[in-house]
């Protein structure tokens, strides 16, 4: 909550949120910043509509002001894996179920080719 707190502080100020992406990123541990930088790279290529922000002390991206998407690092919560997770703002809908979050472990051609085909949906 202290993090959102001051997310929202920062919007009060206009701060920059590509800035605040970046300076999170490299506030990361490897392998989670390496990754983050990559899908980072990745979300401005595949949607450029979408805004690079914080969310809850995470690296994450809007449109319209309302998260799609974001990155959290297993480091994070101490957990085996980094996430890629989408809110239900993304066009993800696929039937009665759909899967809203992904571990990464690595990210490789065949990984990044599937973020961005997922990131280019849930912006659309």
């Amino acid at each position: 909550m202290r993090e959102r707190a001051k997310e929202q502080k920062a919007e009060a100020q206009k701060a920059d949120g590509e800035s605040q992406v970046l300076a999170k990123i490299a506030g990361m541990p490897e392998p989670d910043r390496t990754m983050a930088e990559r899908i980072h790279a990745i979300i401005k290529a595949s949607a450029p509509s979408l805004s690079p922000r914080t969310w809850y002390g995470m690296p994450a991206y809007a449109k319209d002001g309302k998260v799609v998407c974001f990155f959290q690092s297993a480091q994070k919560f101490k957990t085996r894996y980094a996430t890629l997770g989408f809110s239900d703002k993304a066009s993800l809908d696929e039937g009665a179920m759909w899967p809203v979050a992904f571990a990464l472990q690595e990210l490789n051609a065949e990984v990044e080719e599937r973020i961005a085909e997922l990131v280019k949906r849930a912006a659309s």
